[in-house]
């Protein structure tokens, strides 16, 4: 990304705790003072870049982040750790495929995290006589090859229904409440922000086996058993059968395949994802996109799909002319962000591209990227690389998961 780009800028690459290490949400967790440790690591990196990237010749007062799934997340629970006393250390944002209201962010005692936990301790053999106060200096002591099987094992328990385990929660000190009350209360940093979405974010997760409309309305009870059963009724009208049925059987793939796949999508990246447009667009620019080149014939655009096209990778100008000018485009506008704050400042090789319009709530508008092309999997339509539309994709799904976001933040 950085040796395409028209101006020259550091980037800069980072580990941080993940799994167990990194978000072990429970009662227990918050007393010990040990949840959201990796958000912690990621403040540490920005306290560095503060201190130190000067001696590299960079600007502490110009930092833009950047970061694709949980990345994102992270850096949407950064933007909204809002303190007027404190000025933030990174001054723009690209938020991709994610959201600080994305899927799940819970009290650290929610019932699904106590349950995680147990299973975690069990899978370590905790001894259940052990007292809650040495419970932390026995997990501290397990060699770490023992704590990643233990997370391993109880991340699989729950990923079927994509009820993840190890994830932030609201600590009440980075994550200081429900992230859905801190946009509404205006208690966030101010910043140029670049987000979007991909066509097709559910693939990569949901069953792609499913078959029947018993599983698809108990995936919803499950996932979010807060649901009425009015809920989970206007979930199966909002996404009807006939209309979502899968007729590629020849693909391996179950009859209800394309429903979960957009139902998921939608609450847990496509309506977040707008949710930040909607609410940030209000006191800063927002440039929204839509990713919508498919890659793969079953999973469509995916989550992740636009990644290698923003760093410029060499192995995609062998694919193409229009895949190449797709991948340029996209370079082109998020290295412009990265460098001044807007994706049309900086002209680069691709000096003629469209105008990349700021999101308005009254005045919805976004870049789709790759609109109507099939060349990926191996059809003859070139589509359009680059094309400013109104924002209607999933517009009245998104409106309805808006209306149940609270139901994930308890």
């Amino acid at each position: 990304m950085v040796g395409w780009s028209d101006l020259p800028f550091i980037g800069i690459s980072f580990g941080y705790r993940i799994g167990a290490l990194g978000f072990l949400p429970s009662k227990l967790s918050a007393e010990e003072g040990a949840l959201n440790l990796g958000l912690k690591d990621q403040i540490c990196l920005l306290e560095w870049v503060e201190e130190n990237i000067h001696h590299f010749g960079g600007d502490k007062n110009n930092v833009t982040l950047i970061g694709l799934s949980a990345g994102a997340h992270s850096i949407g629970h950064h933007l909204l750790d809002y303190d007027e006393d404190v000025s933030p250390k990174f001054h723009r944002v690209i938020i991709e495929s994610g959201a600080p209201t994305s899927r799940a962010v819970r009290n650290p005692d929610a019932p699904v995290h106590e349950a995680q936990f147990s299973d975690f301790l069990t899978e370590l053999s905790v001894p259940e006589s052990l007292p809650k106060s040495e419970i932390f200096t026995l997990l501290r002591s397990l060699p770490t090859a023992a704590i990643a099987r233990a997370q391993t094992a109880v991340f699989s328990k729950y990923n079927p229904s994509l009820r993840w385990a190890f994830q932030p929660v609201i600590d009440r000190e980075i994550i200081r409440g429900r992230p859905i009350d801190a946009w509404r209360s205006g208690r966030w940093h101010r910043m140029p922000i670049m987000t979007g979405f991909q066509g097709n974010e559910g693939s990569l997760y949901v069953d792609k086996k499913m078959s029947t409309s018993g599983e698809f309305s108990n995936f919803w009870r499950t996932l979010l058993p807060q649901l009425s059963e009015e809920d989970v009724q206007s979930i199966e009208g909002l996404y009807p059968e006939q209309m979502y049925r899968e007729t590629r059987q020849e693909l391996g793939v179950g009859n209800m395949y394309k429903r979960i796949e957009a139902s998921y999508a939608h609450y847990a990246y496509v309506a977040p994802v707008r949710q930040t447009a909607r609410y940030a667009s209000q006191d800063v620019p927002v440039y929204l996109y839509h990713w919508a080149l498919r890659r793969d014939v079953v999973d469509g655009a995916k989550h992740g799909d636009n990644m290698l096209f923003e760093v410029r990778d060499p192995k995609l100008r062998k694919l193409g002319k229009s895949i190449d000018e797709m991948s340029g485009l996209l370079h082109a506008y998020t290295t412009s962000f990265i460098c001044t704050g807007s994706p049309n400042k900086l002209s680069g090789a691709y000096s003629q591209r469209l105008e990349w319009t700021a999101y308005k709530r009254d005045d919805a508008k976004v870049m789709i990227f790759g609109k109507d092309s099939d060349e990926f999997i191996g059809g003859t339509c070139v589509g359009e690389p680059a094309v400013m539309v109104e924002d209607e994709f999933a517009r009245r799904e998104s409106e309805f998961w808006w209306s149940k976001v609270e139901l994930s933040q308890q």
